[in-house]
C-alpha cells in the first residue's frame, strides 16, 4: 500500500482528513505534535483516533512553542476568546493563531515522510469555515508544495511528496457530512481550545464545530460544558 503521513491533532478536521487518506488507499502514519498547547487534551484524542482508524503507527513529537509564545494557545496569560460571532472570528487574525505552527508541523511531517518513504502528507487545513489563520489558505499549501519539491531528497530525485489538504474548500458542514459518510470516529475528537474535562462549547473552534454539525443536520457526539 502507498503510505501517507497524516498530521493528526485530535480535532474534527484532522480526523476527517485522515479518514479521506485511508479511503484513498493510503497506509496511515499518524504524526501529532506536543507543542506546549494549553489544550494538550487533544493529544489523547489523537491517540484514540489513530487507534480507531488502524494507523500503522502514531508518533508524538515534542516541539515546545511556548518558548516563542505570541498565542493564546501557548501563553496562559492570553485569554482564549469566547462567544464571538462568526463575523468577528473572520475580521482579523485571532490571538489563537500560533505563529508559523503549520509550517513547523508540515516540516516535521515532510521529514517523517522521507524517512517512512511516504508518498503524501495529509493535513486538515480549511479555508472556508475557519478562524482566519494565514497558514490555512490555498496559496500557503501551494507554496509549501513548491518547497517540498525542492527541499527533499525524494523531490530532487523525481518522486515528490504530495502535500494534500482535502478539506481546503469545504465548509464545516461539508466536513461533518464527509466524516459521517466515511464513518470516521468523530466521537473521539477534541476541538476545544480550552483544556477542561469537557469541551467548552464557547471558543471559536467549538462554535465553528457546533455550527458545522447544526448545518449538516447531524448530532454532535461530544459533550460540552455550555
Amino acid at each position: 500500500m502507498p503510505r501517507a503521513v497524516v498530521l493528526l491533532s485530535g480535532g474534527l478536521d484532522s480526523c476527517v482528513s485522515a479518514a479521506i487518506a485511508q479511503e484513498q488507499g493510503f497506509d496511515l502514519f499518524a504524526l501529532s505534535v506536543d507543542y506546549g498547547q494549553r489544550h494538550a487534551r487533544e493529544l489523547q484524542a489523537a491517540r484514540d483516533v489513530a487507534r480507531a482508524l488502524g494507523a500503522r503507527e502514531h508518533r508524538v513529537v515534542r516541539v515546545d512553542l511556548r518558548g516563542i509564545g505570541g498565542s493564546a494557545l501557548t501563553d496562559a496569560s492570553i485569554a482564549v476568546p469566547r462567544d464571538r460571532p462568526e463575523a468577528a472570528m473572520q475580521a482579523a487574525i485571532p490571538v489563537t493563531y500560533v505563529p508559523a505552527r503549520n509550517t513547523v508541523f508540515l516540516a516535521l511531517a515532510l521529514g517523517h515522510a522521507e524517512v517512512a518513504d511516504a508518498d503524501a502528507v495529509f493535513f486538515g487545513a480549511n479555508a472556508l469555515d475557519y478562524s482566519g489563520y494565514p497558514d490555512c489558505r490555498p496559496e500557503y499549501v501551494e507554496a509549501f508544495q513548491r518547497l517540498a519539491d525542492r527541499a527533499t531528497k525524494r523531490g530532487v530525485e523525481g518522486r515528490p511528496i504530495r502535500i494534500a489538504a482535502p478539506l481546503l474548500a469545504m465548509t464545516k458542514a461539508d466536513i461533518v457530512r464527509r466524516g459521517a459518510d466515511l464513518k470516521a470516529p468523530l466521537h473521539l475528537t477534541w476541538s476545544c481550545y480550552e483544556g477542561g474535562a469537557r469541551q467548552c462549547g464557547r471558543c471559536d473552534s467549538c462554535l465553528l464545530r457546533r455550527k458545522g454539525f447544526r448545518e449538516a443536520g447531524l448530532e454532535d457526539p461530544v459533550a460540552y460544558e455550555g
